[in-house]
């Protein structure tokens, strides 16, 4: 299969096509696979466990040399591809220079160069400030901080399905119990769940979907009292709880009650920002202006970097020395994430992943017939499909998590990489890298196309 209209990352690396040499994971990835199980923590799973020699464009080239289809991006972080020659060679020149030291230490520009990228990029013409972290949970922690020190009030309100992240705060935020908190408690108090606009799940139906969350969220706010509240925290698109994409009108109207109670509106844009749906920030498909929004991810191709950028009055409520950390806004990283929105510059990733969202569409559109597809959604090059029972009109479906799965497998199987998610594990989410070419991407939906008929054929008649 020949790739047509190469990018520069594909010419780089021009095998980009599916090509399977040995089963999956073949006999090297599993021999690694046993030397990892003894000297690596049970604690750490693997989706599918093939060891990677080199990775570029849509393809994943494992130790037995199959060329696996990338359809994960490293969970949303290789947006521009794992190879990007704008990234590497700026990641390059840095290394040359210097790797660290610590920019609360002396100071130097790439820092700063991204921190006036991102206050230009993210919604809103306010003044802005931005601070760099390392990870998505430390950034969203620091938000936290951020929202508490300007407002000085404690609490916070998150939703149902949320995942923010794997450190105590955030876990204390993330709605999931098993794996993510399992055993991990007691944690941070102070944090109030809501009901998320999940319309294919509401019981209400989804036309009262939005109106019904919100009001739960008012009668939240008026018991906990809204004047102890700092920050409410929320994924424009959730990611782990099943790339659930609200009702339409829930995201103003969150934004709508935080403003009037004087409440921080926190935007995690950790998975669904930088171009991953077709806008620079999934915010931006319904006007939403945030006062503070965390990135990561995809922000630096790879290498470990995460912001929080927002209002100036609110991000400089901190004191000095308040905000930082020793390796938070690395030189190298930095350097990535300055190769990474220079590739977003003339708009063409962003208008590639609308493309990957009506390419996905259309060739998965014969596998929802599917009784047990319940439904696709997403945005760009956020797509998922549910699984669940057929269940009566006007019912909540009951979800089929093992249909998922089995998918899934199937898929791996097949040298496509997909990933599992969702709150009842009962979801395909497909999160190709932006420089995916049509041709590999349509050998994949059919791969999937294929998996899902089998799989529910095999399920039984509803």
């Amino acid at each position: 299969m020949t790739v047509q209209n190469a990018t520069p990352e594909q010419e780089a690396m021009p095998e980009q096509r599916r090509i399977l040499r040995t089963e999956v994971p073949g006999p090297r990835s599993r021999e690694r696979h046993a030397r990892r199980s003894q000297v690596l923590a049970a604690g750490l799973g693997t989706t599918l466990p093939v060891f990677v020699e080199r990775a570029g464009g849509g393809i994943i080239v494992d130790a037995d040399g199959n060329h696996l289809i990338d359809l994960a991006s490293g969970i949303a972080v290789t947006s521009v591809g794992a190879s990007a020659p704008a990234v590497v060679s700026r990641v390059r020149e840095q290394v040359g220079r210097f790797t660290h030291t610590c920019f609360l230490v002396t100071e130097y520009d790439g820092y700063v160069e991204v921190a006036a990228r991102l206050n230009e990029l993210t919604p809103g013409d306010h003044p802005k400030r931005t601070a760099l972290f390392s990870t998505g949970a430390e950034a969203v922690e620091n938000a936290v901080k951020i929202a508490r020190a300007a407002t000085g009030r404690p609490g916070v309100v998150v939703f149902e399905h949320a995942y923010h992240g794997r450190s105590l705060m955030t876990l204390a935020m993330t709605a999931k119990e098993h794996p993510y908190k399992t055993g991990f408690g007691p944690f941070p108090g102070q944090v109030h769940r809501a009901p998320y606009a999940y319309p294919l799940r509401w019981p209400g139906g989804p036309e009262r979907c939005a109106e019904e969350a919100l009001a739960a969220l008012e009668d939240l706010l008026a018991e906990v009292g809204p004047q102890t509240v700092a920050a409410v925290v929320i994924e424009p698109i959730q990611g782990e709880g099943g790339f659930v994409v609200p009702a339409p009108g829930f995201l103003a109207g969150v934004r709508e009650i935080a403003a009037r109670h004087g409440i921080v509106f926190v935007l995690d844009e950790v998975q669904a920002g930088i171009g991953r749906t077709g806008t620079m920030f999934a915010a931006e498909h319904e006007g939403i202006v945030p006062d503070l929004v965390v990135t990561a991810k995809a922000l630096a191709g790879g290498l470990p970097l995460a912001a929080v950028t927002g209002r100036a009055e609110i991000m400089d409520a901190v004191h000095p020395g308040g905000l930082g950390g020793t390796y938070a806004g690395n030189p190298v990283a930095c350097a990535a994430a300055l190769g990474v929105l220079e590739m977003f510059r003339d708009g063409a990733l962003l208008e590639r992943a609308r493309a990957i969202e009506a390419q996905v569409r259309a060739g998965l559109a014969a596998a929802m017939d599917s009784p047990y597809a319940a439904e696709l959604r997403g945005r760009g090059a956020m797509m998922a499909i549910e699984f669940a029972r057929p269940a009566e009109p006007g019912a909540v479906p009951e979800p089929a998590p093992e249909i998922a799965q089995q998918v899934a497998a199937r898929c791996h199987a097949q040298g496509v990489l997909v990933l599992v998610c969702g709150t009842h594990g009962n979801v395909i989410r497909l999160l190709p890298p932006l420089v995916i070419g049509p041709d590999l991407l349509a050998d994949a939906l059919e791969v999937l196309s294929a998996a899902i008929e089998a799989v529910t054929a095999g399920a039984g008649a509803p």
